[in-house]
């Protein structure tokens, strides 16, 4: 009996650890498993009884590189640190933990507790010293094994990946032929649904715009399974968001051969454990990129440039500023216009009732705070009319070749997703043959048998059915194949371009992908001293050129006076007075905006707001009647006494207002005399 086992540790459990570090050594070493499992005979000839082992096993199939995970092996230490454990079994100290940093803080508390650990080499006390710098020394050649094992795999991986012979799961779309070459799958359907994404992809400009079509049309997308009882078939569902930008996003597509694009690292949980994560790493950081390896579904050119676009339409990303895609709404700039005032992003705001009336506006000041308010707004309607005449004018030359263009890509696209439709019928097809095959050649007598294949088949004739039946129907509702004379009319129609612009058939979101190809962005200037916008319109070719729009008048401005109506009342103020201005317009039959007939207060009001100046109406040498009284320096009332008596002359303009009066000089002197003379003006004075 080895020494080191006493009574006080067979009188504790004893824990049996058993782990294998994935799953494939799980399911295929069975000898390793089972001599670990054996530890529990080698327990009871040392002396523990039966019911005081305890099997540690839910642990198998997950790395010993760290704690995370392992919920036995936090058990053991727990149990370990409580004073609970007599002993610990392990066929060798690797499946206890190949980290220093775990093995040591294990070795530490069994020393503490007085806990042994016993592998297939000895029984050792971690207590004492030589038997813990045992441990210790084996627990450092443990992380070294691990360290070259790595080493060694990922050499070994890394140098067939340089040569393009490094085996890995291909995307769909892609398989290895017989000589270990990846070429693209020879299924059509998988072949065209995967082209067809691409495709969708060019034309959309966004990943969920692709998600959209698919949905809307029916269309099923493949992929590929590994492990299992389904490892290499296909299956056939709806296409995800993610699985379009796997698509988008992988160089594969593109005909590249790339290993490292993934990688492992490493973090620590708020929990203070150490978890590892894969995350992307960017191109340059590629350990193997060998492009035109094999045949891919695009060029790594437009690879590139899908890549851009998505980065393009991030929405919350740092450094972005305008969005590439075409989004759905009513303002055909959207994504396109620049602030001249902070540099940001114009973006949209639905007014009215219902939310109907879209405008373009910068708050981003406002929303940072920076700012009391807005840059600006203004009615998006202004903006997109005039840069779709400038469209017009740069467009009119080649609109011809345009609708040819525009005609073909469109019948192109329609003919791919009946192609789609035709080879789901085809598989349909073959299915139900097979079924039909299996059926007629089974055994007759073996009737559960038949039954199965029976029941088999006619699934399958109801599935062949039911593609048959919405094939037809997207025919029908989807498909446009346009004869020869509705492409003579369309392109004749086509040589109108403005017309098909505006024509209630084409959609909004039609006339954004259309402006994105010929314009890259837009910066918006509002000046409001004279009420005008300018458009500095930069092109996709470089040119960049300049449209002023004039923005309207207030709302308020407009509904209340027309502006012809304040042009008229500005010309008659030149020569006439406000009462008379009422006047001339009442007997023009001229009336406001609510139909009722011009008052005095109305003409004020007109003056006032659009600062239209009055008629001078007095004269030079016409004085008032406070003017003359200070003049002779006698109360106002004696020149109001003067004029009722008619020594003066005075009038009123109008019939209202003040009093004008006009004297010569010699009737001023004569005034002046008859106050000097007068005892009782001057007793007045």
């Amino acid at each position: 009996m080895n020494t080191n086992i006493t009574q006080a540790h067979q009188s504790k459990p004893a824990y049996i650890y058993v782990r294998q570090s994935t799953l494939a050594q799980v399911r295929h070493n069975h000898e390793s498993t089972e001599r670990q499992y054996a530890l529990k005979d080698k327990a009871l000839a040392l002396g523990w009884p039966q019911r005081s082992i305890r099997v540690l096993d839910r642990d198998l199939g997950k790395s010993g590189a760290q704690s995370a995970g392992r919920e036995d092996f936090k058990t053991l230490v727990a149990d370990v640190s409580m004073g609970h454990v007599g002993a610990v079994f392990a066929l060798e100290v690797s499946r206890l933990a190949r980290s220093n940093l775990d093995w040591h803080r294990l070795l530490e508390l069994c020393a503490l507790t007085r806990t042994l650990v016993i592998d297939a080499d000895g029984c050792y006390d971690p207590a004492d010293f030589n038997d813990g710098l045992l441990l210790g020394l084996k627990g450092t050649m443990a992380q070294a094994e691990l360290h070259f094992l790595r080493g060694r795999l990922l050499g070994g991986k890394l140098n067939k990946a340089q040569k393009g012979e490094l085996r890995f799961p291909l995307p769909v779309g892609f398989c290895y032929d017989g000589d270990g070459s990846i070429v693209v799958d020879p299924d059509d359907e998988v072949r065209g649904a995967v082209q067809l994404v691409f495709r969708l992809f060019q034309e959309g400009g966004s990943a969920y715009a692709v998600v959209q079509r698919f949905a809307q049309d029916g269309l099923r997308f493949p992929k590929r399974a590994y492990g299992g009882a389904w490892a290499g078939r296909l299956i056939w569902g709806r296409l995800q968001h993610s699985r379009v930008l796997s698509l988008i996003k992988n160089p594969t597509y593109a005909g590249a051969y790339v290993f490292g694009r993934y990688q492992y690292a490493k973090t620590i949980t708020p929990d203070g454990e150490v978890r590892k994560y894969v995350r992307a790493m960017p191109a340059p950081d590629w350990r193997v990129h060998l492009p035109e390896h094999h045949e891919g579904y695009i060029t790594m050119e437009e690879f590139e440039q899908n890549r851009q676009r998505l980065a393009h339409n991030r929405t919350n990303g740092e450094g972005t500023v305008l969005s590439g895609a075409a989004r759905e709404g009513l303002a055909l700039l959207q994504g396109l216009l620049l602030c001249a005032t902070c540099g940001r992003s114009l973006t949209v705001r639905y007014r009215g009732n219902g939310g109907i009336y879209p405008m373009y506006e910068c708050s981003w000041k406002h929303r940072e705070g920076l700012a009391t308010r807005n840059c600006f707004n203004v009615r998006s309607d202004l903006l997109d009319d005039a840069i779709c005449e400038d469209v017009f004018k740069a467009l009119k030359p080649a609109e011809f070749e345009l609708a040819l263009a525009a005609l073909d890509d469109l019948e192109q696209r329609d003919l791919a997703l009946m192609r789609q439709w035709n080879m789901r019928i085809e598989r349909a097809a073959y299915e139900c043959d097979l079924a039909e095959r299996r059926y007629v050649e089974v055994d007759p007598a073996n009737r559960l048998v038949a039954s199965s294949l029976e029941q088999r088949w006619n699934k399958a004739l109801v599935n062949l059915e039911t593609v048959k039946t919405e094939a037809a129907k997207f025919q029908n509702q989807k498909a446009r194949v346009v004869t020869s004379e509705q492409k003579a009319m369309i392109l004749a129609l086509a040589r109108d371009l403005p017309r098909v612009w505006r024509a209630s058939s084409t959609q909004s979101k039609d006339r954004k992908r259309m402006l994105r190809l010929l314009i890259r962005d837009i910066t918006v200037e509002k000046l409001p001293d004279v009420r005008q916008v300018v458009l500095h319109v930069r092109w996709q070719g470089g040119l960049c050129s300049d449209t002023t729009v004039k923005l309207p008048l207030p709302i308020a401005d407009r509904l209340r006076y027309a502006p012809a109506i304040v042009d008229k009342v500005r010309e008659l103020s030149s020569r006439l007075s406000d009462r008379q201005i009422v006047q001339k317009l009442n007997e023009q039959g001229l009336s406001s905006s609510k139909g009722l007939p011009f008052t005095l207060s109305m003409i004020k009001w007109i003056r006032y707001r659009y600062a239209v100046p009055p008629r001078r109406l007095t004269r030079p040498d016409e004085l008032t009647v406070r003017q003359l009284a200070e003049s002779l320096g006698v109360s106002i009332h004696f020149v109001h006494y003067w004029i009722r008596n008619g020594l003066i002359q005075a009038r009123q303009i109008d019939d209202r207002g003040p009093l004008l009066i006009t004297i010569t000089a010699q009737q001023e002197q004569q005034l002046h005399d008859h106050v000097k003379t007068s005892g009782h003006l001057q007793n007045r004075r």
